[in-house]
Order: structure tokens, then sequence, then C-alpha cells
């Protein structure tokens, strides 16, 4: 537990790593924050203020400079209070206004979804990072705190912070080098993720804390004897594993917490370079080395400044262990990151020091500026942010460092967009490979061009791990294939309107389409074409948000039960009037298949006769049918019949309801046995009940019964399914008239 620290423990903290910091402006900033913040209380029922100061406390124990301090006291000021960022500005100064600014997320901002809004506040958060890196300071202090008081929290919110916590912020921690933040969001992350497996991973390290102890505490002996015997000055320190590197070695390696060895490490910290490859010389001499387990960060640092050697020995019983060896700087580095750049830094950014070291937020930001999907944004942002390494060499033997399970299609972009944009071929280790070879650690690479070639393929973009080779390959398609991109854009939106039964004309309308041209800064509908074309933007973005237009236009118009009728049947798509239906004594009708049963050729079907609205085809079995006889409603009731000939290219909706014991990929392979034969999913829904039974309800598009009947056959064969059932009615209604 942390516990709770006073204004006047965070001036003895800060008095302690710099004598001369600026106290006054330190005060002047805690009692805007009082007097800001008066009367709001946290959802645990504590004054707010305890909040910006346990975040100006988390920050001080990273020693850092004052503006830094003086924005984590105010940086909910302008979100939550009447004050502006002028305000701060003219009290502060710009430097602690663009800090305040630059965590303040866009609530008063209206976006279509959560999601959307979530990215632009990243997008923000970035901008700001790029001008000034003390702004996800702030923010990942600001998100520690709240996730060590999310108890007061729904479990609904407590696991979507932890998920958000742990995809962002715990992965932004990692790229910054600050392991003392990241750790702790990934152990709290997890508790609430998967608390059963928190639970069973510090009941299991308590277990046999007392024996584990003792074997390191012999092992840190013998190592700090041996380096006095050297004459070399270190400190010796023993370190158990963090819960998520458990969890997460348990996972990937499908063990157990009692198959997996290296639960703990030791560190040597010494003081000096030449010093680290002494003592890991000394390291192998006294314990066996196993072999592919040296890893040297030293000679090749991790890109977010890391620097150590790293070694995996069998100790004196036979069980593997982890030793780390550093120097004091590095220490310094692995545990603040770029934090200890500002380490006694009065007032001043050290920004010139780590511009290098934050060059990748620069790349990020050029790729997501590409980016107008939110999807995208997303997934790109995790790829960027949370891969492991691999480390690469060029043929004069430079270091390239990529996300693992790239291939030489990032390799080459990674070098230049125009080696990328003219590769013919490559080798790897001097023998010829394919483009789809995942890069090994050491690999040497080497690219072969050739003016010859047009350009990069679109099919590239699936082998490609990287962002910033998806990026590039993008802005060449984009650049040099826009007549190409448009055509493929509008046979993939012409494909999505004919599935959803929409026409050109009924969703582009040119308001609706300028809309779309301002919301993604487009200047034509080519450009939505063209962005479509070469992956810049999904298909079903653009068909979602039109679709929703012409529903809110088609809502003015007629009633809410047509709109949809007219959207989701695919039965509408016809070639004569009567949908494949014969009306026995009436020519022309109007027939329309009821939602309430989905009727499909095959099945016995009979007709309602609605007012105004033609004849209503329900299944003879149909509950609000059945009703109706019940009642004496008959006169309504009319004969109709199926076509002999159906049209093939004619599908119809049905829904089937499936029950199943409950397990791990049981839906993926419903979904999949679907789509093996070739029949489309339109709605798909999973609930699970107390006694772990799953229940599925599918909608799903097919040309008849017979279709159906080999659907249920096939789903009937999966593992743990034991009921499927096409559901008799999809919606409760008192009449058939109104279905």
């Amino acid at each position: 537990m942390h516990e709770g620290h006073d204004f006047e423990s965070l001036k003895k903290r800060v008095l302690e790593y710099n004598a001369n910091f600026d106290i006054a402006k330190l005060e002047k900033a805690y009692e805007l924050a009082r007097t800001a913040h008066e009367g709001q209380m946290r959802e645990s029922g504590e004054p707010y203020l305890t909040h910006p100061l346990e975040v100006a406390y988390i920050l001080a124990d990273l020693e850092l400079d004052c503006d830094t301090l003086v924005g984590a006291l105010l940086h909910d000021v302008v979100e939550d209070t009447s004050y502006t960022v002028a305000d701060i500005n003219r009290e502060f100064g710009e430097s602690v206004g663009i800090i305040v600014d630059g965590v303040t997320k866009l609530s008063k901002i209206q976006y279509t979804t959560a999601e959307e809004q979530q990215v632009e506040n990243l997008r923000k958060m970035f901008l700001a990072m790029a001008k000034d890196v003390r702004v996800i300071l702030i923010k990942l202090a600001d998100r520690l705190h709240n996730m060590r008081t999310i108890k007061a929290k729904s479990e609904k919110k407590q696991r979507e912070k932890a998920r958000e916590t742990l995809e962002v912020y715990a992965a932004l921690a990692h790229r910054l080098g600050m392991s003392k933040i990241k750790w702790e969001l990934e152990d709290l992350s997890l508790k609430y993720i998967d608390p059963v497996a928190y639970k069973e991973i510090t009941e299991s390290i308590n277990l046999k804390k007392q024996e584990r102890e003792q074997f390191i505490n012999d092992i840190m002996d013998s190592l700090k004897k041996k380096t006095d015997e050297m004459g070399i000055n270190s400190h010796v320190m023993g370190r158990a594993k963090h819960f998520y590197s458990i969890y997460r070695k348990m996972f990937t390696q499908n063990k157990s917490i009692d198959e997996l060895y290296d639960l703990f490490a030791v560190r040597i910290i010494v003081d000096s370079i030449k010093d680290c490859y002494a003592v890991l010389g000394m390291v192998h001499e006294l314990y066996y080395p196993i072999p592919g387990r040296f890893k040297d960060y030293i000679a090749m640092p991790k890109p977010n400044m890391y620097q150590s050697l790293h070694t995996t020995v069998i100790g004196p019983d036979g069980t593997p262990f982890e030793i780390q060896i550093r120097t004091w700087e590095m220490h310094r580095v692995a545990e603040f990151g770029i934090a200890a750049h500002w380490k006694y830094k009065e007032g001043v950014s050290g920004k010139t020091d780590v511009d290098a070291k934050l060059e990748w937020i620069r790349q990020l930001l050029e790729i997501q500026n590409s980016v107008v999907d939110t999807d995208d944004f997303m997934r790109t942002l995790k790829i960027d942010l949370f891969t492991d390494e691999v480390f690469v060499f060029t043929p004069k033997g430079d270091i390239i460092n990529l996300p693992a399970g790239s291939t030489p299609i990032d390799f080459a972009f990674s070098i230049h967009s125009a080696v990328g944009c003219k590769m013919a071929g490559v080798k790897v280790n001097g023998k010829i490979t394919t483009l789809d070879y995942i890069l090994q650690n050491g690999d040497i690479v080497d690219i072969m061009t050739s003016s010859a070639v047009r350009g990069p393929s679109r099919d590239w973009l699936k082998l490609c791990k990287t962002s910033g080779a998806r990026s590039k390959i993008n802005q060449w398609l984009k650049r040099e294939c826009r007549d190409e991109n448009i055509q493929h854009g509008k046979e993939l939106i012409d494909r999505e309107l004919r599935r959803v039964n929409l026409s050109h004309s009924q969703l582009f309308r040119t308001e609706w389409v300028d809309m779309l041209c301002k919301k993604y800064s487009f200047s034509s509908l080519d450009d939505i074409y063209a962005a479509v074309g070469y992956g810049g933007l999904t298909v079903n973005k653009v068909v979602g948000k039109l679709r929703e237009e012409y529903r809110q236009a088609m809502k003015k118009e007629k009633p809410e039960t047509e709109i949809v009728q007219s959207e989701q049947t695919p039965q509408k798509k016809k070639k004569t009037a009567s949908n494949g239906v014969i009306v026995e004594g009436i020519e022309g009708c109007l027939v329309r298949f009821s939602r309430c049963c989905n009727p499909v050729p095959g099945d016995d079907i009979i007709g309602y006769i609605t007012r105004g609205r033609g004849v209503s085809v329900h299944r003879k079995d149909c509950t609000n049918i059945v009703s109706s006889e019940k009642h004496g409603d008959t006169e309504r009731l009319i004969n109709v019949y199926w076509e002999k000939e159906q049209d093939k290219n004619t599908s119809y909706l049905s829904e089937i309801q499936i029950m199943a014991n409950d397990r791990k990929g049981l839906l993926a392979e419903i979904a999949s046995t679907i789509s093996e034969l070739k029949i489309l999913i339109t709605g798909m829904n999973l609930k699970t009940t107390k006694n772990q039974t799953a229940v599925v309800n599918i909608v799903i598009e097919i040309n008849s019964t017979d279709e159906l009947n080999q659907v249920v056959k096939k789903i009937r064969n999966i593992s743990g399914v034991y009921d499927v059932q096409r559901k008799a009615d999809g919606t409760k209604t008192k009449t058939a008239e109104q279905s």
C-alpha cells in the first residue's frame, strides 16, 4: 500500500534531491490547485486534491524539475475547473502551460464513439509529447495513482482501465525506459484483468519465499566475495521477477509457475563498463552459462536507452537463474529512463540531450498523421509500443533494430524509402531468401535493388510488420497508383453496398459525402475512393457512416421498422415484383418477408394482409400466425407459395441458436465452420450462463432450407455443441401486422 502524502512531505522530498528547488513556485501552484478543486471529491470519497498531490509525489521520487511538479499539481485544473490554459500561462509561464494543455483531455468535443474519443486524446498527447516529453511523465504518474486507487470504480470500469493501462501506458513507460513505473502499472493491471491468475501467482511465490530467498542469498554472498577478491567495487542485489512478467511467461510458454526457473534474478552494479565485462568473465567461470541466453545490451542498447549485460547460468544445485551486470549510470537510466535526463536540471527541459532517444516519437507522429482510421491508429500504436526487438546487421556491420517478427521488407524501408521501393530481392547471411522470411537476431541482411522495379506491391502490406514500412508503402501506392486505387476503392464500396442491399444514390448524397471529406480531411469523393483502395480507410467506416446518415434521414419519412427492413433483409434483392413468392389470386402485389420468423425457400409459408403495406409472408409455425388463428383473426390470412424457380442470387436471413459447453475458441470455431460453407454471417451474439453453458445466436444469409440444414449439421459436429435450433421468432410482437 502507498501511504498518502501531504504538501509538507512533497516539499521535504524535493529539497532532498535539489536544495535550490523553487519552493515558492511550487507553493503557488499548490494554492491554486487547492482553491480550484475545493469541494470536489474523488469516487473513493477523498478530497480531489489528494490526487494531484500524489501525482506530484510520484514525479518527485523520479527527481524531476520544478515545472514538471507544478504541471502535476495543476494537471486537472483546466479539464475539471473554470481555469484556462491562458490563466496557467500567465501565472506560471508558457512551459507549464504546454505541459498542462498536453495532459488535458479533449472532453468538450463530441465524438461518434468512445474509441474515437480515446484515439483523438492519444493523438493530442503524442503531439504535446513531441514538444515536451514531460507531458507523458505526468500522464504516466497520473495513471499510476489512478490504478493504485481504482478499487472505488465498478468492475467493468476496472477492467477497461486496466486493459488500456497495459496496452498503452505500461508500453509507453517501457519505450521511455521507465521500468520502475512500467512494472507497477503492469502488476496493477494484471490484478484487475485476471484476478484469479494474480492470486495464484502471489500465493505460489509466497509459498516457497523462504526457500528461494536462502538460495539467492547464497548466490549473492558468493558473487560479492569474488568481486571483492578482484578488487572491484560492487553492489549485489537479488530481485524477484514481477507478477506480470511471470504471467506472460506462463501464458506464452504454456507452463505452470513451478515449471518456470527464472522467477528471480541477481543484479551486480559496478563503477565502469570495463568492470562489467570483467565481472561477466568471473560469473561464467563460477557458474556454467546456458548457451544462447547471453545478451549484450551495453554494446547494443535497447531503443529505450536500457543497457546491461544479461546472462542465464546454472546454479550450484542445478537451478538456472539470471544475472544482470550494469554500471550505476546504467542502473539510473534503467529505473528512471527518460526522466533521468531531468535530474538536477532545475528549469531545464534537457531536450537537447535526448533528441536522438526520442526520434521514435517523431516517427510515430509522422506515421499516425497518415492514418485516418481509428482501428488502424490503435493497431499501429500497439505494434510500435509493445513488441519485442530483433537486432540485425547491414553488410557494413551497422546495427538495425526492428520489432520481433519483422521481414526484409521492414528492414529495407528502415534503411530508406528509396531502398524499399526499388527492392528486387534479398540475401540473408549470404543466401537469397523470400520476402516473408522472419528476421532473427544477428542476421546480416543485404537488400538487392533495381531501377527496373516499378515499386512495392500491395501484397507487401500483408508481409511487413512495422507501421513505418506499411506507412511508406501506402504513401507510394497513394502517390503512384491513384487511378488504380480509386477503381479498387469503388469496387470495394460497391461490393459492400450490394451486401447491405442499398444503392449508391441512396447513400452518396452530396451533403453526406462533404461531411465524410471534412471528417477525414479529404477534398473530394475520389480521395475517399483512393483511401479505401490503398487501405488508408476501411470500407466499413465509409458505408457505416453513410448508412447512419441515411437512417437518420429516413426516420423523418417512414417508421423505424421499415427502415430496418429495407436495409437488413437481403431478400429484397429480386428479379420479380413478387420476391419469389406467388400470392393466391392477386398479381403484382407488394410482398414483404416478416422479420419475426424470417421464412426461406423450403418453409411452409402463409401470407398476412397488412394495412397499406401489401402482404407480409410468415412461416406457418410462426408464433404470431399461431396466435392470430387462436384468437380467430383469420380474415387477413391468405395462401402464398414459393415460385418453382428461385433466383440463386437471392439470399434470406435466418437465425439459429446454438447451445454448447463454454470453452476457449468456441465462437471462433463456429464462425470458421460457417465461413467454410461460404455462408455470410450478418450477426452474432454469445451469452454464458452460470452453469458454463454458452448460448450463441447467429444470423446468416442463406438461399434455402437445404442450405440451412447443411449449416445446422456441420455445427452439430463441433466439439461441445449439444443443441442447434432455428429460432422460431426473432422478435416478441403482439400481432403479425406489427411484424
